[in-house]
């Protein structure tokens, strides 16, 4: 039985029934469309669904989407801004090459936003243990801490 579900995703409010069951990350993906959130292990492990829910990043694939009611998410989409650029940190994984495949890389940009947001200036160390619930099969991470130190300090200007 579907309950109603009003919420803001990427800055436009939301009203629609949902199974009360149904997965934020598959309520993004499959009733909105906003593929950008991926799913790749559907426990909690990779991060590749990282969202920010009110601002902080989480694993969309442990969350249900009645549990965001009311609340504002930003999806990959949402961090683009109007004039259709890349957001900094979407430009500094570009940049310096933070990325090989591409599968981990909105998760990666979702949690680098929520650090700097909360740590303008990470060092290495830091930006490595945000990323700790992030993982990427591709690359050994150095490219990426790379491009987070970049786009820190590109958002601070």
């Amino acid at each position: 039985m579907a309950v109603p579900l009003s919420l803001n995703i990427n800055g436009e409010v939301r009203a629609v029934d949902v199974e009360p069951r149904t997965l934020l990350v598959d309520f993004l993906r499959d009733a909105l469309g906003l593929t950008g959130t991926h799913i790749g292990c559907d426990t909690a492990q990779c991060g590749a669904c990282t969202v920010l829910l009110d601002g902080h990043a989480v694993k969309s694939c442990n969350v249900l989407a009645v549990q965001a009611a009311g609340a504002e998410v930003t999806t990959i989409e949402g961090v683009t801004p109007a004039d259709g650029s890349l957001h900094p940190m979407q430009a500094a994984f570009r940049d310096h090459h933070g990325l090989q495949c591409g599968f981990c890389t909105p998760g990666m940009v979702m949690s680098a936003i929520d650090l700097v947001r909360n740590n303008p200036t990470p060092n290495r160390e830091e930006i490595r243990e945000a990323l700790d619930g992030n993982l990427c099969r591709c690359t050994g991470y150095h490219n990426i801490v790379t491009a987070i130190e970049a786009g820190a300090r590109t958002m601070q200007r």
